[in-house]
């Protein structure tokens, strides 16, 4: 078989009205800034968005994922990567992720220990849609099917963690903010 290349760098094409808009809102924003800031506390803010996010762009910008006759290797950005041996793969399925009305999905794959790896570069959103996801995904799976014994593949059971979605995280911190700050408030600081 063919060895696999995702590179996050060949698949990112975020669709054009995200990033027009992404453009408008950081336009005004800065806008807003600059009125409010003055050009000393503009420049102070921009710089430091620059560097909070250049780094991480770049680190995405270099990851990718390689399926081939040795395992998965994956790469975050830095150095050669890391290859997970077809052995130690246990399942490999795709997680879905809901948020605001649209759903994100991601392949990964179970380790022999409990652990588990996304695949860097194989992943579908609103934001960055990849037509041919489903078919990528399938070509991953025949690799670990024809690299493992059928008794190797478990799938895993659910965790607590593939139950903790955006939203049920958000119906849960959001009160437990809000209490932690109505209780600092009231008993912590001193009524004046």
């Amino acid at each position: 078989m063919i060895e696999l290349n995702f590179r996050v760098k060949d698949r990112n094409r975020p669709v054009k009205s995200y990033v027009v808009l992404a453009v408008v809102v950081l336009g005004a924003q800065g806008i807003a800034a600059f009125v409010r800031l003055g050009a000393v506390g503009f420049s102070w803010l921009a710089g430091g968005t620059i560097a909070l996010l250049a780094p991480l762009l770049f680190l995405s910008y270099r990851s990718w994922s390689r399926v081939g006759a040795d395992g998965i290797t994956i790469c975050w950005g830095l150095g050669r990567g890391r290859t997970y041996p077809w052995r130690e793969i246990r399942w490999i399925d795709v997680r879905e992720t809901k948020g605001q009305g649209s759903s994100s999905y991601a392949v990964r794959m179970f380790l022999e220990g409990g652990r588990r790896r996304s695949l860097p570069g194989l992943y579908r959103s609103a934001m960055h849609p990849t037509p041919d996801f489903d078919e990528q995904f399938q070509r991953v799976v025949n690799w670990w099917e024809l690299s493992t014994d059928q008794t190797a593949r478990v799938q895993p059971p659910k965790q607590f963690r593939d139950r903790l979605t955006p939203i049920v995280l958000g119906l849960v911190v959001v009160p437990a903010v809000t209490v932690l700050v109505i209780v600092v408030a009231l008993v912590v600081l001193p009524p004046h």
